[in-house]
């Protein structure tokens, strides 16, 4: 058990150093970031949970202690805990009649989806209280970016008094000038963006967490370490429940505050969820069928040329397969 909680510390150190070069703002620092949650990963998928707890609860310590108490608090929330987590959830099994049953892959991807919208829940939080200062900091961002993607829509000089024609009034040229038409759509345009950043940053993240967590196993059984056989993942379906948990965070996002954000993170994410679950149909649809492998690489082909805009028509399918529920073998109830 020592040398177990031993090997978690030193994983959690390992995971905290990589996510502190962050402050470096390099490229390679940015790279180091990326791989911090899988040490984490690694010991809760070749040792136990208990291994990925003592990683993440070190590596926040040290943080805290040693760099800043924002930034353990920020890896623990972030990273830490939705690592041990997952890694948790991926390891629990059940003894039954035809031997161990391990956590449904499908029950799993439903759960990254739920963590990568509390994580950003978590870290929205952390990094500013009140919710009007958050708001503000999302729309000054997307104001930002709508700004640097049309550069040239700039407010048009007002009109002076000798150019109008004649017989029209004068009134407010001593005032400030009414904004543009193209003004007006900027900014229409970035609050609407401001409010569905919730929902790409889940997304995003809930897509990097399943890539954290394939990886970490596969490192792990490539090792001989680990203990649970390796799915099916082409045969990933998650349970229709997920569909009632979607309306519920399309409900959710109209309401006030934080619980607002809430439900837009939770809809991008699980948006995440289904279009992983859609690709995961279209390869277990596609098997035995001739030309699979032109059809697998003309897929991918498309989601690369459009950058990511195929995925909206992978999300359709992923909830379309969730809701007829046509590829799913009757096994007993999971628990």
């Amino acid at each position: 058990m020592a040398h177990t909680i031993g090997i978690g510390i030193g994983a959690g150190l390992v995971s905290a150093l990589l996510f502190g070069v962050l402050l470096k703002a390099t490229p390679l620092a940015i790279l180091l970031y990326l791989l911090a949650p899988l040490p984490i990963l690694i010991v809760g998928l070749g040792w136990n949970h208990r291994a990925s707890l003592a990683a993440a609860v070190s590596g926040s310590l040290a943080l805290v202690l040693v760099v800043a108490p924002f930034l353990g608090l920020a890896f623990g929330a972030y990273i830490a805990l939705p690592a041990w987590w997952l890694a948790y959830l991926a390891m629990l099994g059940r003894e039954t009649a035809s031997g161990l049953e391990w956590y449904p892959t499908g029950r799993l991807l439903g759960w990254i989806a739920a963590t990568a919208a509390l994580a950003f829940i978590a870290i929205a939080v952390l990094s500013s209280p009140d919710h009007a200062a958050f708001e503000r900091q999302l729309r000054g961002l997307a104001h930002t970016l709508v700004q640097a993607r049309d550069p040239a829509g700039r407010p048009t000089p007002p009109t002076r008094p000798a150019d109008r024609p004649d017989g029209e009034a004068a009134q407010g040229d001593a005032g400030a000038p009414d904004a543009s038409p193209a003004e007006v759509t900027r900014g229409e345009v970035a609050d609407a963006l401001a409010r569905t950043v919730p929902a790409f940053a889940a997304n995003g993240l809930a897509l990097l967490l399943t890539f954290y967590l394939w990886a970490a196993a596969r490192i792990v059984k490539i090792s001989g370490r680990l203990p649970r056989p390796w799915p099916d993942i082409p045969s990933t379906a998650m349970p229709r429940t997920t569909l009632g948990v979607l309306a519920v965070a399309a409900a959710l996002s109209f309401a006030p505050g934080y619980a607002g954000v809430l439900g837009v993170a939770l809809v991008g994410s699980l948006c995440a969820a289904f279009a992983l679950q859609g690709l995961a149909a279209f390869h277990d649809r596609s098997r035995g069928r001739p030309g699979r492998g032109l059809m697998l690489f003309g897929m991918y082909l498309i989601l690369f040329v459009t950058q990511g805009i195929a995925l909206v028509a992978l999300t359709l399918f992923g909830l379309a397969d969730t809701a007829l529920d046509r590829r799913r073998r009757k096994d007993p109830a999971a628990p």
